[in-house]
């Protein structure tokens, strides 16, 4: 055991005795309570229990709408906004006068007629003056699977209609430095040719040129020639020998195109 001697053992003259020590305890407590109750109490400024509460809580306090506004929101509440007004032309601000619509309305809306087609077209009608009419008879040979003339056989046709032309001009259009060409052929084939059939090939002048000489021709029936089986024309240009350039029209074809 420790020879050290206890705080409350009689014997030890330092030590301070328990009921001492509370009494002083005590003492200073109640010290403390008699300067609190003598401390002068700070007065908060008076505010609103609404926007305390709100402060206390954290949230920010609703401002107040303005009078006028209000009353300004109240008096537009339920109209919409309109459209600015646009100035009408003076054209429709001038009153008609009285019948002209009505007029108008009832005037009928021309309808355009409507292009005739190459078939509906109607055929070349003859010329006052052919250059010749030359009479064929239809062979069995020219037809082709449909029974009617093939359509290679017009060219054939006309080209026999041309020589037969050519054999009656003084020396026959061509010499040793000219000769003519075909340069172009347009055919429009109306209607077929059966067989048996007896058909003229009519050529006739459409324009003459310098060089060159455009002759329109007509395959009709023998015996009505109002029944044309093919019309169109054929360019023919006189060409160089030599060069292969286009010469001037010989003075005896423009005379046979002439009379």
């Amino acid at each position: 055991m420790s020879d050290k001697p206890s705080p409350a053992d009689p014997g030890n003259p330092g030590a301070t005795p328990p009921a001492a020590t509370a009494k002083k305890t005590s003492a200073k407590k109640a010290a403390a309570t008699k300067a609190a109750a003598e401390k002068p109490a700070v007065r908060k400024p008076a505010a609103r229990k609404s926007t305390a509460k709100k402060a206390a809580a954290g949230q920010r306090p609703a401002k107040q709408p303005d009078a006028t506004h209000a009353d300004a929101g109240s008096h537009n509440k339920g109209k919409q906004a309109q459209p600015p007004a646009v100035a009408k032309p003076a054209a429709e601000v001038r009153e008609r006068a009285p019948g002209s619509q009505k007029s108008a309305d009832a005037a009928p809306t021309p309808s355009p007629s409507p292009s005739p087609s190459p078939s509906q077209k109607d055929a070349v009608a003859a010329p006052s003056a052919d250059l010749i009419r030359v009479p064929m008879a239809v062979r069995w040979r020219d037809l082709d699977a449909f029974n009617h003339v093939n359509n290679s056989k017009y060219l054939s046709y006309l080209e026999e209609a041309r020589l037969h032309w050519m054999m009656g001009v003084p020396g026959q259009g061509l010499d040793d430095h000219v000769a003519p060409v075909v340069a172009a052929a347009q055919l429009n084939y109306r209607r077929p040719i059966t067989w048996p059939a007896e058909v003229v090939v009519e050529l006739f002048v459409e324009r003459l040129g310098n060089t060159s000489l455009s002759i329109g021709h007509r395959i009709v029936d023998d015996e009505d020639r109002s029944i044309v089986y093919c019309d169109g024309n054929v360019v023919m240009v006189w060409i160089d020998r030599d060069s292969g350039r286009a010469a001037e029209l010989p003075k005896n074809v423009r005379e046979a195109c002439s009379r």
